[in-house]
């Protein structure tokens, strides 16, 4: 079985963290998290199911007792992993002389995602496993701290609250990899994949449900005004920030709050990958309202120029061919 790199640039600095809240050390886990997390995104935005591992209805199937049997688990747990059915890969970061690396990956460093098999894993795995890596380094962000907002302020755009983080880009990939949309979404589509469970609360989390702006940015300017808290409907001023302009069910969803997260981050550096990004929610705020916010706050945008779907970047990251 065949080890597959990616190599890896970091435009910023990689948040995964210890238990302790620390950023110094690089946890292998909190990449882990970030590659699957986005992997489910592109699974469900194939049309595929994919459950929510930190949720109740996360793999397996209570009632397919046998591993291998169809409907145990959902088709990222196949590669992923879930109680009774152990991760295909097993995952090493390591620099450019191959030896692992232990502190927090900063800006400008180059590193590899090695990707050890531990038991055969599909053509179309690897397809999706690629197009997830170049929909991070494209659209995204990797690790912790990526819901920070950028701040225009001079005296406080550098505060840790107000870094980037998680910023990188696909310098080489490996060889051989045949990746077609089709291919990708008949084998979401399988018919072993588990697919019976309710997903209603993260459903959302979907490429079909994703848009992008790149070059621009949303920051706060000074005390009294903050563009990104008036496109997730925030009070702009910096005493109420936490508190809703209107209490409305969208600017609840957007705004996020405790231990959920907001539905739109922005990146100002560096400038060459600057970035905002999000997820609009059916029946509850759709890409024309999105639209409309960024309008209210980006000079001369052109949304039908600029603003781009999931529909659009799934056609985009299937088009590509073999290496960089």
């Amino acid at each position: 079985m065949e080890v597959k790199d990616w190599q890896l640039k970091a435009l910023t600095p990689i948040w995964t963290g210890d238990a302790g809240g620390n950023g110094d050390r690089l946890i292998p886990t909190g990449i882990m998290g970030a590659l699957r997390w986005w992997f489910e995104v592109l699974v469900r935005g194939l049309g595929g199911r994919a459950c929510d591992p930190t949720t109740e209805v996360r793999c397996p199937d209570k009632n397919v007792q046998q591993a291998d049997k169809p409907g145990h688990h959902c088709v990222v747990c196949e590669l992923f992993g879930c109680t009774g059915w152990a991760r295909k890969f097993r995952l090493m970061v390591l620099d450019e002389h191959d030896q692992v690396i232990q502190n927090q990956i900063q800006a400008d460093q180059t590193f590899i995602l090695r990707f050890v098999p531990l038991r055969p894993i599909r053509e179309e795995e690897w397809c999706l496993l690629d197009a997830t890596l170049r929909l991070i380094a494209d659209y995204g962000a990797m690790g912790g701290k990526t819901v920070f907002k950028p701040s225009d302020e001079s005296n406080r755009q550098n505060q840790l609250h107000h870094q980037d983080f998680g910023i990188v880009a696909v310098d080489r990939r490996p060889e051989g990899i045949d990746c077609n949309q089709q291919l990708a979404s008949t084998f979401v589509h399988g018919s072993r994949n588990r697919r019976n469970f309710q997903d209603n609360s993260f459903s959302w989390a979907s490429l079909q449900h994703f848009w992008c702006v790149k070059g621009r940015y949303l920051a706060r300017q000074d005390s009294q005004r903050s563009s990104f808290n008036r496109v997730i409907g925030r009070d702009m001023r910096k005493n109420r920030s936490q508190q809703l302009f209107q209490n409305t069910n969208i600017n609840r969803w957007l705004a996020g709050r405790q231990q959920e997260s907001k539905k739109v981050f922005s990146f100002k550096h560096p400038e060459v990958a600057r970035r905002t990004f999000g997820f609009v929610k059916p029946r509850l705020v759709n890409f024309q309202e999105i639209e409309s916010r960024l309008g209210q706050v980006w000079s001369e945008f052109e949304a039908e120029h600029e603003f781009q779907q999931g529909e659009q970047i799934i056609e985009k990251l299937f088009q590509m061919k073999e290496g960089i």
